[in-house]
């Protein structure tokens, strides 16, 4: 069952109380952006006491630095004027439980979703699938700490990022809501 309704009904709800939202600026007023997982249990805006308007959030699978997260962060800074960012990681992260060779295998057997049990994932679908994902880098997670460390890493060693922002590792631990700073990562994205 879709949730299209329940999504357009909500979206009534805070339409009609929108109010002075509707005059807010463009550019992040607090000045920073985060790169974190897409994974529903995370809330940036509660983690790191965000209102509409303070931050850009960026959300992919893992929290990665991707090409398109570091365009965003690029596009932050740039244009947007942010002055730090952070890279959160988390938990528990659905990252870590595949390799780039299972997630390839799985889309060739088949486009359907696939199941997990004690014995790995399986695929269970009964469509075609496509070899088209052993061409994808899926950033997948073997070493949550070490992750962040790369993160940070790339994206200060990245041409188009200014040595002046400071990148900020950090972990967020689903089970008690902290953020964890990874020493090594805040190290590695010291502002120059």
């Amino acid at each position: 069952m879709s949730v299209l309704k329940e999504v357009i009904s909500a979206n009534d709800l805070y339409a009609s109380s929108f109010g002075d939202k509707a005059n807010l600026q463009l550019p992040p007023a607090r000045q920073f952006a985060i790169l974190t997982c897409m994974d529903a249990r995370l809330d940036p805006a509660k983690y790191a006491g965000l209102s509409e308007g303070d931050a850009h959030v960026i959300r992919n699978a893992g929290g990665r630095a991707s090409d398109d997260a570091i365009r965003s962060l690029v596009i932050s800074y740039k244009l947007l004027g942010t002055k730090e960012w952070f890279v959160i990681h988390h938990t528990d992260c659905g990252m870590e439980l595949f390799t780039d060779e299972i997630m390839s295998g799985l889309l060739e057997s088949s486009l359907e979703t696939a199941t997990v049990d004690a014995s790995g994932w399986r695929d269970v679908g009964k469509t075609p699938g496509s070899t088209e994902g052993k061409y994808m880098k899926w950033l997948t997670i073997s070493q949550r700490e070490k992750s962040i460390v790369e993160d940070v890493q790339r994206i200060r060693s990245h041409p188009l990022v200014p040595k002046n922002i400071p990148i900020y590792g950090y972990l967020y631990d689903v089970k008690s809501g902290k953020l964890i700073e990874i020493s090594e990562a805040t190290k590695a994205g010291k502002a120059a």
